[in-house]
């Protein structure tokens, strides 16, 4: 089954579309992995964004204490 698609279009120059064509540049996959790249880049920006809000938020843990609750987990 095919997802649910959208289609998504820009202007460009018509030389830079010219010089894509000579080249056999495919716009639509350098739009669609440009566009993937930067949705991916921003989630990760926003991601650490709230972890240090959480972490302003959280009590200070030891080092020792983190790595006791990791060991202990690992052996379960």
């Amino acid at each position: 089954m095919m997802g649910d698609y959208v289609v998504v279009a820009t202007k460009i120059p018509r030389r830079l579309k010219e010089l894509a064509d000579e080249l056999g540049i495919k716009p639509s996959h350098v739009m669609r992995k440009a566009l993937e790249d930067e949705v991916r880049r921003r989630l990760l920006e926003n991601l650490e964004k709230r972890a240090i809000e959480l972490k302003k938020r959280l009590p200070e843990i030891p080092d020792e204490e983190i790595a006791e609750l990791i060991r202990e987990d690992r052996e379960r």
